[in-house]
């Protein structure tokens, strides 16, 4: 399996509406191992990242409310990216885009008062 990332919006009556996908691949996050071995393993958890980690446990839905601190970890994150792929085992440019992809969703998910779901 594959993590994926998608950026929603919230209709009128509450239900989420899941904006078109960009182009193949980049809503891509990471093998379904990413979940444990990556964004929820204990030096992400080390640099005070308080929303990936959850995605060891389960699903990681990112309200509207707290994007800009979902962008500021993963501006935390980009600057670790060789020590997090050391400890992972993943080479250092699947860290790179993986993680470049769920930060451009949060910037879409900014850019339209929307969240974002890695599932």
């Amino acid at each position: 399996m594959t993590l994926l990332v998608h950026t929603y919006v919230r209709g009128r009556s509450g239900e989420d509406h899941f904006l078109d996908d960009p182009d193949h691949g980049l809503t891509l996050s990471g093998f379904e191992s990413s979940r444990t071995k990556l964004w929820g393993s204990q030096p992400v958890r080390d640099l005070g990242a308080r929303f990936l980690p959850q995605l060891a446990t389960a699903n990681l839905c990112v309200d509207p409310e707290d994007i800009p601190a979902f962008l500021a970890e993963c501006e935390l994150l980009r600057g670790h990216i060789a020590a997090l792929a050391a400890h992972s085992g993943y080479f250092d440019d699947y860290v790179a885009a993986r993680l470049a992809n769920i930060t451009a969703a949060a910037v879409r998910a900014r850019d339209v008062d929307g969240g974002v779901i890695v599932w």
